[in-house]
């Protein structure tokens, strides 16, 4: 057995919720696969109009791909290098020559792990807060989404209604694109459209709408 959190929306808030399920063991594919499988079956028994979508590479789901962090680029570079690049430390960063790496390089450059304390993120001429927590990933994951994605697949997020992620555990990471997907499907709602968010703006909107997260 498993718990993984399901993110949904409630009162135009971004809530997660943990779920028990049947967890099956292995690196392939069609294992993680059973798993997703397996934890949409928990949800859908707590709620029979639940309409689930796994957000990763695993996901059965052409949208639930397209999706995933790893297939999301921004002004032509991967989002996880854009990610790592922007983080600013008490010794050093931010590191632009990451954005020119590999992702799994970019993420595990020993400058992310030997600079001290994560104080910033700077990102085109701004420097991002570290709180609320997941305001800047959910910032460029959100622009990514823009540049990645075609409007019908944009707005195919509305169909679903919760949403899952099956390698993420709050006890180790603190982004997850489910949570991020939740919120599009919140501005899709109620903007109709993506909009064009300042940092002041967007940081101002996720504090009324994502409760604030513990790190782990």
């Amino acid at each position: 057995m498993a718990e993984r959190p399901v993110f949904f929306i409630h009162n135009e808030k971004i809530i997660s919720r943990q779920y028990t399920f049947d967890w099956f063991p292995g690196f392939a594919v069609s294992q993680k696969q059973k798993s997703i499988e397996s934890l949409h079956t928990a949800i859908l028994k707590t709620d029979t109009h639940a309409k689930p979508l796994e957000i990763s590479t695993k996901s059965t789901e052409p949208l639930g791909v397209s999706l995933s962090a790893f297939h999301l680029r921004l002004n032509n570079y991967p989002l996880e290098n854009i990610f790592q690049s922007a983080k600013v430390f008490e010794n050093g960063g931010p590191y632009p020559d990451l954005l020119e790496v590999p992702p799994k390089e970019a993420k595990r450059d020993e400058r992310l792990h030997n600079s001290g304390n994560l104080t910033a993120f700077y990102y085109q001429d701004e420097a991002f807060p570290l709180t609320p927590i997941t305001a800047f990933y959910d910032y460029i994951y959100i622009a990514a989404v823009k540049q990645s994605l075609t409007e019908a697949q944009i707005h195919a997020i509305t169909s679903y209604n919760y949403f899952t992620d099956i390698e993420f555990n709050p006890a180790k990471s603190i982004n997850t694109q489910a949570r991020t997907a939740a919120l599009i499907k919140l501005l899709l709602a109620e903007y109709g459209h993506l909009p064009e968010f300042s940092k002041e703006a967007f940081i101002q909107y996720h504090k009324e709408h994502v409760p604030e997260i513990t790190p782990p």
